[in-house]
């Protein structure tokens, strides 16, 4: 968008002095724009390498949480299959046992 000014305006200074000064403050405009998108870019630059760092460091933490919880149940499933096999295979024993006597 390029900056106009009044028609008095142009009465005024006239028109060189004027559209002098509209061609300025469309350069300063192009300039502050130029400068605000160079900011914005290096803003989300460094974001986005945060936002990496960070999505990184949560998929670490996350893959040593899977791998404590398969640890525990690892851990907890011996725990309470352990007692009932040997139940089972002492009632199996005691089965063959009792047919052999007879």
């Amino acid at each position: 968008m390029t900056a106009r000014l009044s028609r008095k305006f142009y009465e005024t200074f006239g028109e060189d002095v004027t559209n002098e000064l509209v061609d300025w403050f469309n350069n300063v405009d192009a300039t502050y724009r130029s400068d605000l998108r160079d900011l914005n870019e290096s803003n989300f630059v460094r974001f986005d390498a945060r936002l990496e760092q960070r999505v990184a460091e949560l998929r670490r933490d996350l893959t040593m949480e899977i791998a404590r919880a398969q640890n525990a149940t690892v851990k907890w499933m011996f725990t309470f299959w352990l007692p009932t096999a040997v139940g089972i295979i002492g009632t199996g024993i005691a089965v063959v046992a009792l047919l052999i006597r007879r």
